[in-house]
């Protein structure tokens, strides 16, 4: 065999394995993850059609062209356990946060080893993003190797602080699965209000003044820069290589300040103005995958990490017609409907029906498993133990779930379980910031210790079971016991939560069990 023709087979052969590698990229989707801060299922119109005011004309368009799920749950009825939910596939109360949520100096919740949904992608050869809110702590650089605040409590906005502004951050998002960052580290009514951009600070904050935002940083511009950078992100994309990007927006949470030319858009005050300004950004993203030449086969989910707060003031919201919650009881924080059911739109014009809908009870938990099916990867036994695939749904089929039942936390670390049609509350109240709160109902003796609501029945959770169904509750106590125990919910070998099972409390309040 002479030169020539060796040269020409070996060029063959790669022009072939390119080939064969480029149609094997473009079988798997892009993923565009947007998480809504604080969005009620109530808030997106198409969703709550007779009692929602606030017009959100780009996820109205979405869920047209793609598949709306109308029982989509958090993991967590507030932002940073249902964050590590989102990333991890896994509950989490199978960690040290047992309640609340972390604040901008926090240490890391998600572990060095912990295979998370962009490390999982990776592994499928895709590129990896995130723009937008972390919330889920990283190490930050010292100036004498001591903590970064001046004092011995983690808290939202401390008084001084002790950061390398021009050091290195260790242990978020990038050295956990993500290629780029553009993002902060908390919300925006928490210190320090300053870009991070891979594993650097943009900029420096003043260490004697930690509330002071860091010069240019401007907190009405953090959401359009969010849109803007994610828009430029796909811009520079093609199909050569999928892709995931994860953008945790940081509204409609507070402060709840959309830019003036949403103010007044609404005619229902500034939440509504910013729940416009909201769907605009989730518009944005839209078009620049419509304008791309591989928005066939982008999918592009809409959800939110809980329910809407009462900062929206929600009682002047329904005076005016407008229903954040819909037909469900209950807001953020709690463990009602309203803190953990959540609006979910995919669009996927190559995957998904346009104008369709799946009824299937499905959690954030499920992105991973979801991720790694329709990447063509397989999942560690060890990662993933609380995440069910629901691609089968996205083809109009059942979703084939080894979990039994999904499991719901409050703001308070209160414990809900849903399996069919029950749902089992451990807790007198909304164990959350909704009337009744536990406190409240502590002392009352005649009040049954938990609540069980039939919500095929009783979607707005009014009729309390508990009693009549004892049968019932012995039974999902014993299988939120059993998934507590295993270290997971779905099936596979026993893992170890990170701490000891008796260390999560399942009953709160003054009930002892």
């Amino acid at each position: 065999m002479d030169m020539t023709h060796t040269l020409r087979t070996l060029r063959n052969l790669c022009l072939v394995t390119c080939l064969v590698n480029s149609l094997h990229a473009a079988t798997k989707p892009n993923i565009i993850y947007i998480l809504a801060d604080d969005m009620g299922y109530g808030d997106v119109q198409c969703l709550n059609p007779e009692r929602g005011m606030i017009p959100t004309p780009h996820m109205d368009r979405l869920a047209k062209e793609g598949m709306i799920f109308t029982d989509a749950h958090s993991s967590s009825s507030v932002c940073t356990p249902t964050r590590y939910s989102v990333l991890t596939g896994r509950y989490n109360w199978r960690t040290q946060l047992q309640s609340g949520v972390l604040w901008g100096f926090s240490k890391p919740l998600i572990s060095e080893n912990r295979l998370t949904v962009p490390g999982l992608l990776k592994k499928a050869g895709y590129k990896t993003a995130m723009v937008g809110k972390w919330h889920l702590g990283m190490e930050l650089p010292t100036i004498d190797g001591k903590t970064p605040i001046d004092g011995p409590k983690d808290t939202r906005s401390p008084q001084k602080t002790n950061v390398d502004w021009s050091g290195e951050i260790k242990n978020g998002p990038v050295d956990v699965g993500f290629d780029y960052l553009y993002g902060i580290s908390a919300s925006l009514d928490m210190a320090p209000y300053i870009w991070i951009e891979n594993d650097r600070f943009v900029g420096a904050v003043d260490n004697e003044r930690p509330r002071k935002p860091a010069p240019g940083f401007v907190k009405n511009q953090v959401l359009p820069e969010i849109g803007r950078k994610t828009v430029e992100y796909i811009g520079k994309q093609d199909s050569s290589k999928p892709f995931f990007i994860y953008v945790p927006l940081t509204s409609p949470h507070t402060p709840i300040i959309p830019n003036e030319e949403w103010r007044g858009k609404s005619g229902l005050g500034i939440y509504g103005d910013f729940m416009m300004e909201t769907d605009h950004i989730v518009g944005q993203i839209m078009a620049a995958v419509d304008a791309s030449e591989f928005a066939e086969n982008t999918m592009i989910i809409v959800t939110a990490d809980n329910g809407c707060s009462p900062a929206a003031k929600i009682e002047a919201l329904e005076k005016q017609g407008h229903f954040p919650s819909a037909q469900f009881r209950g807001n953020k924080a709690d463990i009602y409907e309203g803190g953990h059911r959540v609006p979910f739109i995919v669009r996927w014009p190559k995957g998904v029906k346009a104008g369709s809908q799946s009824d299937d009870l499905i959690c954030l938990t499920d992105l991973m498993a979801t991720s790694a099916e329709l990447s063509g990867v397989s999942m560690p036994e060890d990662a993933g133990e609380d995440s069910v695939s629901f691609a089968p749904a996205l083809k109009g089929e059942a979703i084939k779930s080894t979990r039994k039942g999904v499991v719901h936390h409050s703001i308070s670390g209160h414990f809900s379980y849903r399996q069919g049609n029950w749902k089992l509350l451990l807790s007198k109240g909304s164990g959350g910031w909704s009337k009744p709160r536990e406190a409240s109902m502590a002392g009352d003796a005649e009040a049954p210790e938990g609540q069980l609501f039939d919500l095929e029945a009783d979607p707005g959770e009014q009729k309390n079971l508990y009693q009549q169904k004892p049968e019932v509750v012995e039974k999902l106590i014993a299988q939120l016991k059993e998934d507590i125990a295993n270290g997971r919910s779905t099936t596979g070998p026993k893992l170890e939560n990170d701490i000891p099972v008796g260390q999560i409390k399942l009953w709160k309040g003054n009930v002892v069990k």
